[in-house]
């Protein structure tokens, strides 16, 4: 072909791009995934045990079938909200807003908790108790307005929507009042103080939600640097975490109808590592053992505290990837798998039975 001849086959492919028919993927994805693997790849004191991940995969299948697990488990909650609209969309926000640190050191009868309904709330329950419990007392704590107010919302007005039945405080609340704050502002800045404006801006897409989340809330930019690598590595537990419960509370539909919900990965905080020891799907090198099993402080972002992230994500990433092996009619991604594997460890918990604590870390990522 000379120079002057045109090529035929660049101008069809030029032409079908240009008639919108060429099939060229430019959907968004979080790199949560990818980050994650590259942590497992290079841990040293977080091994997975393949043989051990595929007894998992089989035993969780088995349980989710006979307990017919779905995500319909979220809103049949009695804390969780039961309505679907904008009041929801902001309840959700603030309760992923808020969702971090939670553990005592102090014995269950000592450690903070919230009292609503007359029952005893701890964990993450004491938090969607003690919003639940501000609403009905007239306290708007699901507003951003309000969140911006530096006269009505303070620490004392904390202080007073998390009051504890104990005489322990809920933990980090000047970082709490700080997430508040930051995301008023940006929600006034960019969405019109709407988080519903905020769902409909990443378009029915759960990576690009996500995305969003991380660019423009500060408070919801969970990635952190590990050696040997150029890019940050991104766990995203809350953001990824919103957009879950969104999917969850809405049952896939209307605000909750995400095209892409497979792109969520499990939500990597110290609970589901905590029960993929205890299944023996994960294995610590001694001095990590060691530090986990004394409840000293493993430092967020720390090189042990990424690799209990990063390997927990890949582990249920191929614990997922085994069940669709295994059965691939089934519908089920890494978001009911990581609630499934939540509330085991929480029966464990309150029956006694746990083999091994779960590591201690401070911070606002989970």
């Amino acid at each position: 072909m000379s120079d002057d001849e045109p090529d035929l086959e660049l101008l069809a492919l030029l032409r079908q791009h240009l008639q919108g028919k060429l099939n060229i993927s430019d959907e968004p994805e979080t790199g949560v995934l990818e980050g994650a693997e590259y942590v497992y790849d290079n841990a040293i004191d977080v091994a997975l045990d393949m043989r051990s991940c595929k007894n998992a995969a089989a035993a969780i299948y088995s349980q989710m079938q006979q307990k017919q697990y779905s995500a319909a488990q979220w809103s049949a909650h009695e804390l969780h909200p039961k309505t679907k609209d904008d009041a929801t969309i902001a309840f959700i926000f603030t309760m992923d807003l808020l969702n971090f640190s939670f553990w005592s050191e102090k014995p269950e009868a000592d450690r903070f908790a919230i009292s609503y309904r007359d029952k005893r709330w701890t964990g993450y329950w004491s938090l969607v108790a003690a919003m639940q419990r501000a609403l009905d007392e007239g306290i708007p704590i699901t507003d951003s307005h309000f969140w911006q107010d530096e006269e009505e919302c303070t620490i004392d007005t904390l202080r007073q929507v998390f009051r504890s039945c104990s005489d322990e405080e809920m933990p980090m609340l000047a970082e709490r009042l700080a997430c508040l704050r930051e995301a008023g502002t940006v929600l006034y800045e960019k969405y019109e103080c709407s988080p519903t404006k905020l769902v409909e801006a990443a378009n029915g897409s759960a990576a690009a939600l996500v995305n969003l989340l991380a660019k423009d809330f500060a408070c919801f930019r969970d990635e952190h640097r590990v050696e040997g690598r150029r890019k940050p590595v991104r766990i995203l537990k809350r953001a990824q975490i919103f957009v879950a419960d969104l999917w969850a509370c809405f049952e896939g539909e209307g605000h909750g109808a995400f095209r892409d919900i497979d792109k969520i990965t499990m939500f990597a905080d110290y609970r589901v590592p905590q029960i993929l020891n205890t299944m023996g799907c994960i294995a610590y090198s001694p001095p990590l053992d060691v530090a986990v099993r004394a409840k000293k402080d493993i430092p967020s972002g720390g090189n042990w505290e990424m690799q209990l992230r990063g390997c927990s994500i890949w582990c249920v990433e191929l614990i997922r990837r085994e069940i669709k092996r295994n059965h691939p009619e089934v519908d089920i991604n890494a978001i009911l798998i990581d609630f499934f594997l939540y509330d085991t460890i929480k029966e464990i918990e309150a029956a006694g039975q746990e083999s091994i604590p779960h590591h201690r870390t401070r911070s606002i990522w989970y």
